[in-house]
């Protein structure tokens, strides 16, 4: 027996509205009182195993002392100063050091809250472009079937619109061209065949490289993006990646496009850019689509500007958590996580209702053949003392890079214990 929520929190879930769910059959959130390392210490004294981190933002677990003595440092001396017309430091390194790490060719970094408004903002970025060279038909997008890129209503309508989470607003969206990805050389020339229909409306090409995260952590091999380079050189279309999920680590090198002789003309960033602790997004363009907005003309200036656009203490936490990459083993961890959930989770292959079991990196999901209860499936992998929260028919894990092995052993084995004591659903 478990003892009662908290009176914050029973007060709250009058007023507070819950991501992704149906509120009035959701089963509530579970009260959180403090977090350390990859452990989330519940207000009933529960401590769980954190499976996800947080969204897969947390990659270098939670409370590093690092990461918060910036933040307390960075918060004594400023907050937070507008960005239109102001600039500060915080800021200026991290535009200088992201651009460094995404190699030759990066020079420019418009900064935002959210994951979804980094990938609106590469969208406008990429249509302007084509708008101020006076190609005002270029408007649309090929995006992919799996795909996730956010919930506004631009980055909806490039979601995938069949299977994807946002369905309910087909029809509502603009219309962009959806396609399998090219896995093969057949998929590539349908594709170069659609794109020759459509290249003459298109502005680019939007793809999540290597894991199409959200959609189901759906993996393809980097000559995926090879071929997409390859199709945008041929019919003069940008070039966009969305690394929002596999950016900084996640898939085994720092960005996913790094494992691929294919660089793209626009990036994405979010998620753990701030090592999990503040919000933060950043759109990084090359020098060929920044050359298409430095103009005399105020009319070719992009029109966008976030309040809180390159917060000081966000900007101060993803410096701190650059430093933490240059200075600790992250992706040697990222290799050692990847062969344990290989090893801990291939035995689910052998389940009759498992129908794959994928890992790249510090990702793995255990795929199921069936439907099933999400809230209950939730709630036994909390009893077995992990946090973990499957979606759709995937069950997945995206821990922090510097969980430590018995932690790790020990939210490997429930996942697969749970996954093993699992049946399909009655005909």
């Amino acid at each position: 027996m478990h003892t009662p929520a908290p009176a914050w929190a029973a007060d709250g879930a009058r007023h507070v509205w819950l991501p992704y769910a149906q509120m009035k059959t959701a089963a509530p959130p579970l009260p959180v009182v403090r977090t350390h390392g990859s452990r989330i210490e519940l207000a009933d004294g529960r401590s769980l195993v954190d499976g996800v981190a947080s969204w897969w933002t947390a990659c270098h677990g939670y409370n590093h002392p690092a990461i918060a003595q910036a933040v307390r440092g960075q918060l004594d001396a400023m907050p937070h100063v507008m960005f239109g017309g102001l600039t500060h430091e915080p800021a200026a390194r991290l535009a200088q050091r992201l651009c460094a790490l995404l190699g030759p060719g990066f020079e420019r970094v418009f900064y935002t809250d959210s994951g979804s408004v980094a990938v609106e903002v590469a969208m406008k970025m990429a249509v302007q472009f084509w708008l101020n060279q006076g190609e005002r038909q270029r408007s649309r997008f090929l995006a992919f079937r799996g795909g996730y890129h956010g919930d506004t209503f631009g980055t909806m309508a490039v979601c995938d619109p069949e299977d994807g989470m946002h369905s309910l607003f087909r029809g509502l969206l603009t219309q962009h061209v959806m396609a399998p990805l090219p896995r093969d050389e057949a998929s590539q020339a349908e594709l170069d065949a659609l794109l020759r229909q459509h290249a003459h409306e298109l502005a680019g090409i939007l793809v999540e490289p290597l894991v199409q995260g959200a959609g189901g952590m759906l993996m393809h091999p980097p000559e995926v993006l090879a071929r997409l380079r390859a199709l945008a050189d041929r019919h003069g279309l940008l070039l966009i990646y969305d690394e929002i999920f596999t950016g900084f680590g996640r898939t085994g090198t720092m960005f996913a496009f790094e494992q691929a002789d294919a660089r793209p003309d626009i990036v994405t960033l979010s998620k753990a850019l701030t090592g999990g602790t503040l919000p933060l997004a950043a759109t990084v363009a090359s020098r060929r689509v920044f050359d298409g907005f430095w103009s005399d003309d105020p009319g070719h200036a992009l029109m966008h500007g976030p309040t809180f656009m390159g917060n000081a203490l966000a900007c101060a936490a993803a410096n701190a958590s650059l430093d933490l990459f240059e200075n600790e083993p992250r992706l040697e961890q990222v290799a050692t996580l990847s062969r344990a959930l290989e090893a801990g989770l291939a035995p689910c292959r052998e389940l009759p209702w498992v129908r794959d079991v994928r890992v790249l990196g510090a990702i793995a999901a255990v795929e199921l053949a069936a439907p099933f209860d999400r809230d209950a499936l939730r709630a036994r992998l909390v009893e077995a003392g992990v946090w973990v929260r499957p979606f759709g028919n995937i069950v997945y894990l995206t821990p922090a890079f510097t969980i430590g092995r018995d932690d790790l052993d020990f939210l490997i084995a429930a996942v697969a214990g749970v996954v093993r004591t699992m049946r399909p659903p009655a005909a």
